[in-house]
């Protein structure tokens, strides 16, 4: 197996390659060892139509896309002989530690992971750790885009000034917002700060695919 290979299966599978890293002794839980991560997740809506198509989506079951992606990644860690990882399954894996070693991404001032090119437009669904020590291309060292953006417009754009700028969510602000009527606009269209970002932009969500999010978030 080969780098070139675990990225086609990805692919195929339904999910984007999202980088991958040579692990260090403190990378895993105490007791794992692998040599190489591959991160794996969303970008846009490029695999939106492999999620909508399958059983989970149409089922009515809680967390769809979290049963998607287990069932999907956990299949390609049997065909593959890996291990895999997930951020939404105990024990908590640090997915925000492997991902900066995985590819460009930095917080946002929003506090969202932000990527040069996909923006804000992005998700992470799991990783698999392999035996095997993979040849790697040089590491990406692209700074963040917030660190150039001087207008911030992600910032001014949400109605009840959620974001601060430090990285912290008001979640409160935003949950009873999204639940009561003038919150609308924010749930079938998604984020309006979020969507303000001028980075990715080609990578917005569709507003089927913004919809799913916000309502999972605000709970139906």
């Amino acid at each position: 197996m080969t780098l070139d290979g675990v990225k086609a299966a990805v692919e195929a599978a339904g999910l984007s390659f999202r980088g991958a890293f040579h692990l260090e002794a403190d990378d895993l839980p105490m007791g794992e060892t692998a040599k190489t991560l591959v991160m794996l997740g969303l970008i846009g809506s490029k695999n939106w139509s492999g999620f909508t198509g399958s059983p989970e989506y149409r089922d009515g079951k809680p967390h769809p896309l979290d049963r998607w992606s287990h069932r999907v990644i956990s299949a390609l860690a049997r065909e593959m002989e890996a291990r895999a990882y997930f951020p939404f399954t105990a024990p908590l894996m640090p997915f925000i530690k492997w991902a900066h070693k995985a590819e460009p991404v930095h917080q946002s001032a929003m506090g969202m992971m932000i990527h040069p090119d996909f923006g804000l437009w992005h998700a992470w669904r799991g990783a698999l750790a392999f035996e095997a020590l993979f040849d790697l291309p040089a590491r990406d060292e692209r700074p963040s885009p917030c660190d150039f953006c001087t207008d911030k417009p992600c910032l001014s754009a949400c109605p009840v000034d959620a974001f601060d700028g430090t990285g912290a969510f008001n979640v409160r602000a935003c949950g009873s917002h999204i639940r009561s009527q003038l919150g609308e606009p924010c749930v079938s269209r998604g984020c309006l700060a979020r969507r303000a970002c001028p980075i990715g932009k080609k990578h917005q969500y569709t507003s089927e695919q913004a919809m799913f999010h916000m309502r999972s978030f605000r709970g139906g």
